[in-house]
């Protein structure tokens, strides 16, 4: 797993200010609460420069997540895509993980974040691979939120409490990750990432409210069709999960991360699988701008 090192400047409420000068106060509504929304965006190296992976989709989700929270942004998204932009490239990063992040500041000490002001930032770190191993995952105890539990397809801060209980407890267990189910009991998603399972040649994708229908999947989707691979959502169990002849995790950190077992039980031959491999090395291409059939997906820096 990647470790987080510091970059040089960071972007806030419309400057940028130095790294160690990045600060909030300890009173702000966000830090008691979770009352924060946030994006992960990837750039990446190029034959020229950097990209960035589908931009406009993550700000635009950025601030569907912030409107559940009745944040009043006060820049427009372009503002927010021009801050990546600018904040990647004052930082001289090319390969880089990109964290828009809006939160509620210091008012009162009430749940209810009446007149708190809303900040926002964007950092940038420098990024490689978040998982360089194929993956022993277990099934967490912990459950995903149910759909009326929150908002779908929103990025809460205090939402992913649930993933931390998730991962601490796989890694406490010997794991790598976690795979989580859904209030009725059907698959979801990884703490943090989009699943996939293959099954006769044929990528399934969970059918669950439960999961965040994240960018990088919906990108592997539209690749997989163009590839000539049959798609399928539905709802999975366990025993999909179990009799699967590939499994894999995808998301903006994790790009796509094989898994060879779960709950100690081998998928497959228990290596690494060809339609994940095809995948994999497809988006790899996808994200540097290699291929100008995606091209309206990458933003050059």
């Amino acid at each position: 797993m990647a470790e987080i090192r510091k970059s040089d400047f960071i972007w806030m409420d419309g400057k940028l200010v130095k790294w160690d000068d990045a600060r909030i106060h300890v009173m702000s509504h966000a830090l008691h609460y979770g009352s924060s929304v946030f994006e992960g965006i990837h750039a990446y190296k190029a034959e020229k420069g950097a990209t960035i992976f589908r931009l406009k989709e993550h700000i635009e989700r950025f601030f569907h997540s912030a409107g559940s929270f009745g944040m009043k942004i006060s820049f427009t998204k372009k503002e927010i895509m021009n801050a990546c932009i600018e904040t990647l490239k004052k930082n001289k990063l090319s390969d880089a993980y990109i964290r828009p992040l809006a939160y509620y500041g210091y008012t009162n000490i009430g749940i209810f974040p009446k007149d708190a002001p809303t900040n926002v930032l964007v950092a940038c770190v420098p990024w490689g691979n978040y998982y360089s191993k194929d993956l022993e995952i277990m099934t967490s105890k912990f459950t995903r939120h149910p759909e009326n539990a929150t908002v779908y397809g929103a990025k809460l801060g205090g939402n992913y409490a649930n993933s931390i209980l998730a991962m601490y407890d796989a890694r406490n267990n010997g794991f790598d990750e976690a795979l989580m189910l859904d209030s009725e009991g059907f698959v979801s998603e990884g703490p943090a990432e989009n699943f996939f399972i293959v099954k006769d040649n044929m990528l399934v994708s969970p059918l669950s409210k439960s999961a965040l229908p994240g960018i990088t999947r919906d990108s592997l989707i539209k690749i997989a069709e163009d590839l000539g691979i049959k798609t399928q959502e539905k709802k999975l169990k366990l025993e999909d999960v179990y009799e699967a002849d590939e499994l894999f995790f995808c998301g903006t950190a994790t790009e796509v991360a094989q898994i060879i077992s779960i709950d100690k039980k081998k998928i497959g031959n228990g290596k690494s699988g060809r339609i994940t491999l095809m995948l994999k090395k497809k988006f790899e291409d996808v994200v540097r701008g290699k291929d100008k059939k995606y091209s309206d997906w990458v933003t050059f820096v």
